[in-house]
């Protein structure tokens, strides 16, 4: 049996998903045993999170809902540590956020 998991999560920094942010996903997601997902909409196209090129060429604004699914033996833990991170405005303050 597969372990699969999915949320989503509205990105609310200033700049949206830019390097940075894109960065520090890619990052956290590939410390999982999962295929991770994101897509901009629930019908997808769906890339990998794991790849920081799909990230970044996202271009995803604030206010996007972000789609995320994963697949395997930490899919469950991958999909909430990455929606955390989202949430925590991929851990930017935002007086960093408006000089970048």
């Amino acid at each position: 049996m597969s372990n699969t998991a999915q949320t989503t999560v509205l990105i609310t920094n200033e700049v949206g998903l830019h390097a940075r942010p894109s960065v520090k996903f890619t990052k956290l997601a590939k410390t999982f045993a999962a295929d991770v997902e994101v897509a901009l909409a629930a019908d997808g196209p769906w890339f990998d999170a794991k790849s920081i090129v799909k990230m970044m060429a996202a271009k995803a604004p604030k206010g996007t809902v972000l789609h995320l699914r994963a697949r395997g033996e930490t899919a469950a833990a991958a999909v909430a540590a990455l929606a955390a991170l989202v949430e925590r405005n991929f851990d930017e303050d935002e007086a960093h956020a408006r000089t970048a």
